[in-house]
């Protein structure tokens, strides 16, 4: 990603203006709503106001900003405070985002049922760990991730590794969602993240001690030029225990922070703090979903927000930036990252209505079986039906669903017993596969 153009500093503008009172009042009068929100770098290609030039129509859009910023107690490098705009745009989304995430929206009964709602989370948190890792350089393939996932196999490489910490730290996130922030967490979470991928293992969970600039982590553009130096390492035990303070706020909290602004800005502060060596960004990921969760947003652990992400890495990066360059000024994070929640919200609509279409077909077809099916067996059928190929352990089982090991093997068993599965032997344990072609021709096939 190339180096975003930094917007004009509005003292050089309105410096350039000041013996020019008929050019001043233009700026004034001819700047209208800022319906967009743009930064500068999207900005200076659009057309102006008639009689003002780029530079100027900016200073009239900075001026009117200026007058709606909120505050947080959180600062950039240089001091100035980090401040966000509540725009009719962001207003809209978050009251949108509120809504579906804290649940007030009525959803399926596959959701809403706790058996069901366990087995959608452990998929979500599946694919959010193995997007999450790819957004930071995983390799490996969605297939063999989940593979590795369900049947508890160990990591094959470093990139496998990656998505098992991600798993992991996204489980460890759900345990802890009541507790509060505190930076022995914070580092907990890192650790879980980054355990065995690091160049240096010692720096897993500790925040960065060396005070060598050249030791810093840096992040540059595809020219390597600076597009980002993070805060001396000398401030970040203090700027992590004022975050810290910051996410465990509550809402009756002043100032007033919406809760999902409070959970993107625990992101962005991650992000751009850079408290550990590597797998800041993977951190930061995780903290939000644990801020969401704490704030009462339970279908969030449905989403998988990197997935998103991973579409178009360069407009994630941006969304720091352009808030850096344009003094702190959060409101372009919000806004990317509202939009990416609404599409991980449409996302968990259209694989609901699928899934849910899908499970009352597979349970018509079979509900005429002698004892009927539970829903994970019922899962399990419909997989077999759709990848006759596959093979199914006590072990997978168990952690798809997450349910014991004994309650595992005896819906296994029970499939065996109707003619259903045949037990093998694969890697010195007992697997499942589909008898035969039972299910080559679909669900249609079965006949308990």
């Amino acid at each position: 990603m190339k180096t975003p153009m930094p917007p004009p500093t509005l003292a050089r503008v309105m410096e350039d203006l000041a013996n020019d009172a008929k050019r001043l009042l233009d700026l004034i009068s001819k700047t209208g709503d800022d319906d967009e929100y743009l930064p500068w770098d999207k900005l200076r290609y659009k057309t102006p106001p008639a009689g003002l030039t780029h530079e100027e129509w900016w200073a009239g859009l900075k001026l009117r900003r200026r007058s709606n910023l909120r505050y947080l107690p959180l600062e950039m490098i240089d001091g100035r405070q980090i401040s966000y705009a509540l725009p009719d745009m962001v207003l809209r989304e978050l009251d949108y985002v509120a809504q579906r995430a804290s649940g007030q929206i009525l959803l399926p009964e596959q959701v809403m049922s706790k058996t069901s709602r366990d087995k959608y989370v452990i998929q979500s948190l599946v694919e959010e760990a193995i997007s999450s890792s790819q957004l930071e350089g995983a390799s490996t393939t969605r297939r063999e991730a989940r593979r590795m996932l369900a049947y508890g196999e160990a990591p094959k490489d470093r990139s496998q590794q990656m998505i098992l910490n991600n798993y992991r730290a996204m489980q460890f996130i759900r345990e802890i969602r009541d507790e509060p922030f505190t930076p022995e967490r914070v580092c907990e979470v890192h650790r879980i993240v980054t355990e065995k991928t690091l160049d240096n293992p010692d720096a897993a969970g500790r925040i960065q001690t060396n005070p060598d600039p050249a030791d810093r982590v840096k992040i540059l553009d595809e020219e390597d030029r600076l597009l980002h130096q993070p805060p001396p390492v000398d401030q970040l035990p203090d700027r992590l225990e004022k975050l810290c303070a910051f996410a465990n706020a509550s809402g009756d909290s002043t100032p007033y922070v919406p809760a999902v602004v409070r959970a993107l800005t625990v992101h962005f502060m991650m992000g751009y703090d850079h408290y550990f060596e590597d797998g800041n960004g993977r951190t930061a990921r995780a903290l939000f979903y644990w801020s969401m969760l704490k704030q009462g947003y339970w279908l969030t652990e449905h989403l998988a927000i990197s997935l998103i992400l991973k579409e178009a890495p360069a407009r994630y990066a941006r969304s720091f930036i352009y808030t850096e360059q344009d003094e702190g000024d959060l409101t372009y994070f919000l806004l990317y990252h509202l939009d990416v929640i609404r599409r991980a919200l449409l996302a968990l609509d259209e694989y609901l209505n699928r899934k849910s279409l899908e499970l009352m077909r597979t349970r018509a077809l079979i509900v005429g079986g002698p004892g009927g099916f539970n829903h994970r067996q019922v899962a399990l059928l419909q997989s077999a039906s759709r990848n006759p190929s596959n093979h199914y352990t006590a072990e997978s089982h168990m952690n798809y669903h997450a349910v014991s090991k004994q309650t595992a093997r005896n819906d296994l068993y029970d499939l065996e017993r109707r003619g259903l599965l045949e037990r093998t032997k694969i890697s010195r344990q007992f697997a499942w596969v589909p008898k035969g072609d039972m299910f080559l021709a679909g669900p249609a096939t079965f006949h308990p």
